[in-house]
């Protein structure tokens, strides 16, 4: 696959770099800069993002963090069985604990919320740092609400994270998380109230709560370029609704 010719493989982590000194130099290099398109497009473009970290796969399989990049690319197209394989063997490969929440997420999405949960009750999860402690309670939460356990879900997501003012990275989805689950069992007040509270600390907008928020309070948003072409009459052909001056526009 072609690769830009702004991308030169010094981009990636110090850590990794560390990992592919045991290649050749330049075999080193291209698997660099794979990697940096994985991390380039995972987001805006995980099909894209998924075919180079194959290349990379195919040119290092032995090295960690190609695995781990290839599980997350894997993971990003929904591919939970190859996701799931490819962390456990990172995991095999460096002993490290950090990609148990998402292997766990990986058994949400083939269907076993069971041994999500298992999971989420293993020694594992004491070894985690306070991000990834974060990271399991809201896939445990999910897997409570795979199997239907609402209020289970909700409890699950009642922790001092939650409670803490302090906002930190994790903060914003795991108040929305519990929004949801609050939304989800009835209790719309609440859930307004924790909604906001995301969106308070959700300041890259990782999360959609100022939209949820906006329909839990009846707001519309009206497309202005729709807006300007029926105020201008462009589309003489169709009548516009008799009420449609009266309704609010947000």
């Amino acid at each position: 696959m072609p690769i830009p010719e702004d991308v030169t493989g010094d981009e990636i982590d110090k850590d990794v770099r560390q990992e592919l000194q045991s290649l050749p130099k330049t075999l080193a290099e291209d698997v660099a800069k794979n990697l940096v398109m994985v991390a380039r497009l995972i987001d805006e473009d995980p099909e894209g993002a998924y075919g180079y970290s194959k290349v990379a796969l195919r040119l290092a399989s032995r090295v960690a963090a190609v695995r781990e990049a290839a599980g997350f690319a894997a993971y990003a197209n929904q591919k939970y069985a190859e996701a799931l394989a490819e962390f456990r063997a990172a995991r095999r490969m460096t002993g490290g604990v950090e990609l148990w929440p998402v292997m766990a997420d990986c058994e949400r999405g083939l269907g076993r919320p069971e041994k999500a949960l298992d999971m989420a009750g293993a020694p594992e999860v004491h070894k985690l740092d306070k991000a990834g402690q974060v990271e399991m309670r809201l896939v445990a939460a999910g897997a409570r609400r795979d199997m239907g356990q609402l209020d289970a879900a909700i409890v699950t997501l009642q922790s001092p994270e939650l409670a803490s003012n302090a906002v930190q990275p994790w903060t914003a989805r795991l108040r929305y998380a519990y929004a949801d689950a609050l939304l989800a069992a009835g209790r719309q007040g609440e859930a307004r109230e924790w909604f906001a509270k995301a969106v308070e600390a959700d300041k890259d907008g990782s999360t959609d709560a100022s939209d949820r928020l906006a329909e839990l309070d009846g707001v519309e948003f009206v497309d202005a370029l729709d807006e300007d072409e029926n105020e201008d009459g462009v589309d003489a052909g169709e009548q516009a609704p008799a009420d449609a001056e009266d309704g609010d526009k947000e």
